[in-house]
């Protein structure tokens, strides 16, 4: 039976992912470090980051993502995000560590995306062939992955 200061933090996260999805960013970050307060967990931090994210905070995003690490080294998302945040930096060497280890984390779902923006950083780097592998390990994955499709074909057009 989980504490009250779970149930408590969990209703604070469920707000704050719905504030977060329809855009009320600050009242999200509000709801966020409530949660947290209450009971910190990794998926909260991630979320806090990713919130962030959207708020052009890229760096307070990454400090977010490191603290849900600490929390939990087996959940996936945090490690994908770091990734796609320095990618945004246009720090994409420093993003390769990450994304590899999104994939091979434990405790991790939409285990496509870290193939994917993989792909995305081999192909910056002009690895196309390691960038197509990538793509097609993503559709391997998840076959409807609609972003990883678009990458692949743009990678055939590139080397046709």
């Amino acid at each position: 039976m989980s504490s009250e200061r779970e149930k408590q933090a969990n209703q604070r996260f469920q707000e704050a992912f719905a504030a977060q999805m329809v855009g009320e960013y600050d009242r999200a970050v509000e709801l966020y470090t409530e949660s947290l307060a209450l009971h910190p967990t990794a998926e909260a931090y991630t979320f806090l980051g990713w919130t962030y994210h959207f708020q052009g905070k890229i760096e307070e995003a990454i400090e977010e993502c490191k603290r849900a690490i600490e929390i939990d080294p087996e959940f996936g998302n945090p490690y994908n995000d770091i990734g796609v945040y320095l990618i945004d930096l246009d720090r994409h060497d420093e993003a390769i560590p990450w994304l590899e280890r999104a994939m091979t984390a434990k405790r991790y779902e939409p285990r496509h995306f870290p193939y994917y923006n993989l792909g995305r950083v081999y192909l910056s780097k002009g690895l196309i062939n390691r960038a197509r592998e990538l793509f097609q390990k993503s559709l391997a994955i998840e076959p409807r992955y609609t972003l990883a499709r678009e990458a692949l074909e743009s990678v055939r057009r590139m080397v046709n």
